[in-house]
């Protein structure tokens, strides 16, 4: 029987684990893939407090040594379900089943991705998920957003400000984003709206060269240094929406305090319900999910 068991070994994972084992707690950190969760796929992080620069995989090694030196236990398994209550909750996994008094859930979200070949290659090095993370790599120079959201449109605006030229490609014959903010990208001379085209193959052997785009024209070359793809996120909380409710994008719903209506669990990161999705944000919901589970534990 474990103090707390969390789910997620992502950045708000791990920072959960580590409040929590320093207020000497049983820990156990289940994990199903990659220790450091999205921010392993980012060659350079520059806005993570304390470090002028480092990578994902840097920080991800960190955590995961600060997290063991003090004595939490991580296991690799697929958890598939939860059940239970305060003090007794089971924690059901693909091969082998735990008890907790209390959970942190921190499965974090996964971006979208187009789905073509050598996309993973590339990612990191001409694709990124971020333009908040990676805009500042690609300052005077040619990119293109991918997506016509409200997400889309926003990185659109603030990369408008950092690159020489924006070209923003939807694949629909409309923009599904605010019409202000369309209108505001249509007032900027250094972009260009492409509607009904989606990005077919990507061009470049050993470096990034651009995409071939396709639409009712046939196939385009569109020439870049980079793109920005931002078709949305995907969170993976289907196994916990008998405990922890979910939005109807598949969300869990949680504000600020990290609790949700099941006594005993705590949400922490990427998946739950919030506006702004960063590695500091990740690991202030982990402190705050730790933290509060301590406090439920010292009134059992």
């Amino acid at each position: 029987m474990y103090d707390i068991i969390i789910i997620g070994a992502g950045p708000a994972g791990l920072t959960a684990g580590i409040y929590a084992k320093r207020a000497q707690k049983d820990v156990l950190v289940i994990e199903k893939s990659t220790f450091g969760g999205q921010i392993t796929h980012s060659p350079r992080i520059e806005n993570y407090p304390g470090f002028s620069v480092l990578s994902g995989i840097e920080l991800a090694d960190k955590l995961v040594e600060q997290a063991l030196n003090l004595g939490v236990e991580i296991e690799l398994d697929e958890v598939v379900g939860i059940s239970g209550k305060l003090g007794d909750f089971s924690v059901k996994c693909a091969s082998n089943e735990y008890k907790a008094k209390t959970v942190i859930i921190a499965t974090g979200s996964k971006h979208r991705t187009l789905g073509i070949e050598r996309e993973e290659q590339f990612t990191g090095e001409g694709i990124s998920y971020c333009a908040v993370c990676d805009g500042a790599f690609y300052k005077d120079k040619e990119v293109a957003v991918i997506g016509g959201g409200n997400s889309a449109l926003q990185e659109a605006v603030m990369l408008s400000d950092i690159c020489k030229k924006v070209t923003v490609c939807q694949n629909l014959d409309f923009f599904t984003g605010e019409s202000s903010l369309v209108d505001d990208l249509k007032a900027k001379s250094n972009v260009r709206l492409v509607l009904g085209v989606t990005v077919q193959k990507i061009l470049g052997d050993k470096e990034f060269e651009g995409v071939v785009l396709s639409g009712a024209d046939g196939q385009n070359e569109l020439k870049c240094d980079g793109i920005f793809v931002a078709i949305g996120q995907e969170p993976e909380n289907e196994p916990f929406k008998e405990v922890a409710p979910l939005d109807d994008r598949g969300y869990i719903i949680s504000g600020e305090d990290c609790t949700v209506l099941t006594e005993g669990i705590f949400i922490a990161g990427d998946c739950r319900t919030k506006n702004i999705r960063q590695i500091t944000t990740a690991t202030a919901d982990g402190a705050v999910a730790a933290l509060s589970a301590c406090n439920k534990l010292k009134g059992m």
